[in-house]
């Protein structure tokens, strides 16, 4: 008999966490994401962990988006010594995006003990630092997929791919005890099917439990080529209004998305814009580790490439421009009309392209695309859902740039995606929807009742199961 409690991202999004425990003792940690959004949710990352983080055996992480792996740094801070198990590939993006997430969290530290002492308040600390990521990193063990290991005793994991961004992996965790084998299949984010460059989520046909995201259970994402299309209208409309195009993208997962579909367009003779700035150090770096793992690209989109006789990115989409220096960031201000900006944070919350929507989002002649999912309480969402003015960078900005969401880019599964994966599990294991908002999760599970007859569990924060 194992327990399973679900710690975060049960009824929301972000801040994946829950906790496995055997009757052998066997402890092992699935994510160790942090909250994002509101900030009330993003108090709770510094909230107390609700386990005794000296007894865990191991801590398994699905894909190194922040949401899943972001609070790592602050366990290794506060004691935790055993090893994290995830992908290679995987392992190669922690990196990237756990000393990101440190640099971050020190610089608004800083910026907020500014603030403090001028009211004379008391000054306030980062949630981790860099050294703190470091100690992190240092416990990473990749695994391949498809292969099988024990983290724990008699507690075997193997990974499986998602389709999600590079190294994003299917659990699934067999648990042997007393003669006994039960196997729980968490889905961690699955992956778009129409996403470019990733491979299909592989399905799973043996469980006992099935933990499914639900981020887009209420809905199916639009076609892709009609998506892609809506995307070539808007450049071509941009071009004609004689402004620039801002693009808020994941430095991992939708900004490789992102100059994949503008390379196309390119080598078709389909961009009208002769600038295109990806003005994010951290996805350019990603670009590399990208490219450091092509075997796991999709076979037909990979062949494409080759069939373009194009080696690098310089080549794939020439009017590509990276920055590095803040400086060279600012210098993008100056620029009026014509240029494509990409840049993080996806959801607003942060980064360059918050400074970027400061000089372009009152500006009627420019453009914002969104081609992902904006949680409740970023200024994405609040921009998306039509707000007339918001504060940016503690200014309040008139929304006058047309605005556009295409969702027909997101990297996570829809509706009808989740349904058919999760149909691939024979006899009906016991089914638990997590990671999504709770409209959402009413949405699928009355789908998956009416679709395949299947009830599925909605688990309250805290809750536990035995299985």
């Amino acid at each position: 008999m194992a327990l399973l409690t679900f710690i975060g991202a049960a009824q929301e999004v972000t801040g994946s966490c829950y906790l496995l425990e055997t009757r052998d003792g066997a402890r092992v940690l699935l994510e160790c994401g942090m909250h994002q959004g509101r900030r009330d949710d993003e108090a709770r990352n510094r909230t107390p962990f609700p386990f005794d983080l000296r007894t865990l055996d191991a801590v398994v992480i699905s894909h190194a988006h922040i949401d899943h792996c972001g609070l790592l740094p602050r366990l290794a801070r506060e004691g935790y010594q055993g090893p994290v198990y995830a992908t290679e590939s995987c392992c190669d993006l922690l990196e990237l995006m756990l000393m990101d997430s440190a640099n971050i969290q020190e610089k608004d530290a800083e910026w907020e003990n500014k603030w403090r002492a001028r009211l004379g308040k008391p000054p306030t600390t980062p949630l981790y630092t860099q050294e703190d990521a470091q100690k992190a990193l240092s416990l990473r063990r990749g695994v391949s997929y498809g292969s099988t290991v024990e983290v724990a005793r008699g507690v075997r994991v193997t990974f499986h791919n998602a389709g999600h961004i590079l190294g994003s992996a299917v659990v699934e965790i067999e648990i042997h005890e007393q003669g006994r084998c039960r196997r729980l299949a968490f889905s961690g984010d699955l992956g778009n099917t129409c996403s470019p460059l990733m491979r299909t989520p592989t399905p799973l046909s043996r469980a006992d439990v099935v933990l499914l995201e639900s981020t887009y259970g209420d809905r199916d994402h639009r076609d892709n080529q009609e998506t892609l299309q809506e995307l070539a209208d808007i450049l071509e409309q941009a071009h004609k209004d004689g402004g620039n195009v801002l693009i808020p993208a994941f430095a991992v997962g939708r900004t490789q998305d992102l100059l994949f579909y503008l390379g196309r367009f390119y080598q078709e003779g389909r961009l009208p814009q002769q600038t295109v700035i990806l003005d994010s150090p951290m996805a350019a770096r990603a670009n590399e580790i990208y490219l450091r793992h092509t075997n796991e690209f999709s076979d037909s989109d990979r062949e494409y490439i080759r069939g373009t006789g194009t080696v690098k990115l310089s080549e794939w989409l020439p009017p590509l421009r990276t920055t590095q220096s803040v400086e060279e960031s600012m210098a993008i201000n100056r620029i009026k009309s014509g240029a494509i900006i990409i840049a993080g944070s996806g959801m607003c919350t942060g980064g360059r392209i918050v400074h970027h929507l400061k000089h372009n989002l009152w500006r009627e002649e420019c453009h914002i695309v969104f081609p992902g999912f904006q949680a409740i309480g970023t200024l994405g969402r609040n921009i998306v859902e039509g707000a007339e003015k918001v504060r940016v960078l503690r200014q309040r900005i008139a929304v006058k740039a047309k605005v556009h969401t295409l969702g027909g880019f997101s990297a996570h599964a829809g509706q009808s995606q989740l349904i058919q994966w999760v149909g691939h599990f024979e006899n009906k294991p016991e089914l638990y929807l997590i990671h999504g908002e709770r409209t959402k999760m009413d949405v699928l599970q009355a789908a998956l009742l009416d679709r395949l007859a299947w009830q599925a569990n909605i688990p309250e924060p805290g809750e536990q199961i035995a299985f």
